[in-house]
């Protein structure tokens, strides 16, 4: 079974195909695999603006989504006549860039005669992990770390997810990007300050580890933007040449919360398995940290690909392709569609 992911929450546009096999059961489960993906980016479109501008991001995505999918095709070796259902991102993210994803899916749907699936984009990187070639086992702790989220979760199996711990204020990719822009550095910002962070002291400042040794297992990192700020202010003509030192301590702090709170939740729910995913899972020092804390407490820890951290079209297209294997039914061809800019990854159905 062939099933078409289309990404378009904010401001990548991503479109993917993945394979099935529809008798795939019990303890030998084969998940699905990727036939083929393409993705673009917007960032140079949006960083003369210093953040993502709603209706530029929008009008791009209408001009990318079809040759995108042409081209998935064309890779796969594969016809749209072959596809059996189309995912897309219903929620959550910016309203108008995924109402072009919506429309497009839902379209294109009705012109096949094939249902559509709307996908939570969270529960598209909690799962991205399974296109790796070593993919993880059900029940596992996740750490969901993308763009404006931060959680901790308890996964039993697709669908069945429970909130552990959540950011209160800013998330811990924003942090990054927000501390990036504090130093100088242009949109988007955080993959740089981890990059230059390479070069600086970890322990030069002792910023704040907010909720570090809370009972709960929520995150804060508001405070730590500001403590950045405050920082930079004080060393004023000299931050310049403090930047990589400000930049290693800021993602120290990050990190070190990270872990501890990650471990913690394993703790609690005592499970051994860690999924760690979205964006800032591609960030090295926190895979080293995590590495080395979970290979102590003898966890298993799984990564998705690099590739797939970031916003992406195979996610999508992965998290409707679970779906309808676990369900073992097709979604019904309805194509009116809507979509859900906020939407917490606990209340699907």
């Amino acid at each position: 079974m062939l099933i078409l992911g289309i990404e378009s929450s904010c401001d990548e546009t991503g479109v993917a195909l993945v394979e099935f096999q529809e008798n795939s059961t019990g303890d030998t489960q084969v998940w699905p695999k990727l036939l083929a993906q393409a993705l673009h980016s917007q960032i140079a479109l949006h960083t003369p603006y210093g953040g993502v501008v709603p209706e530029l991001a929008s009008r791009d995505h209408i001009q990318r989504v079809v040759p995108l999918t042409h081209s998935v095709i064309e890779k796969s070796k594969r016809s749209l006549a072959d596809v059996d259902a189309i995912a897309f991102t219903k929620g959550p993210g910016l309203a108008g860039a995924l109402l072009v994803g919506a429309g497009v899916a839902c379209a294109l749907g009705a012109s096949l005669n094939i249902p559509v699936l709307g996908v939570h984009h969270l529960e598209g990187h909690l799962l991205s992990p399974f296109l790796s070639s070593d993919p993880p086992s059900f029940p596992f702790v996740a750490l969901l770390v993308s763009g404006g989220h931060t959680q901790l979760m308890r996964v039993l199996g697709v669908g069945q997810y429970e909130i552990l711990g959540e950011s209160i204020d800013d998330a811990a990719g924003e942090a990054f990007d927000k501390s990036a822009k504090l130093l100088g550095i242009d949109y988007p910002g955080g993959k740089e300050l981890s990059e230059l962070a390479a070069y600086g002291n970890p322990v030069a400042y002792a910023f704040p580890r907010p909720l570090l040794h809370s009972k709960d297992l929520n995150f804060s990192f508001a405070g730590l933007k500001t403590a950045v700020l405050t920082q930079c202010k004080k060393l004023g003509d000299e931050m310049m040449r403090e930047r990589a030192n400000l930049a290693a301590s800021t993602q120290a702090a990050i990190v070190e919360v990270l872990v501890k709170k990650s471990l913690k939740a394993l703790d609690q729910t005592g499970l051994k398995c860690l999924v760690v995913a979205g964006g800032v899972g591609a960030n090295t020092a926190l895979r080293s940290a995590l590495n080395t804390a979970c290979q102590k407490a003898q966890v298993r820890v799984h990564y998705p690909e690099f590739e797939f951290c970031t916003d992406n079209g195979a996610m999508i297209a992965m998290a409707g392709a679970m779906r309808i294997q676990t369900h073992r039914e097709l979604p019904n061809k309805d194509y009116s569609f809507e979509v859900s800019p906020r939407w917490p990854l606990d209340q699907i159905n």
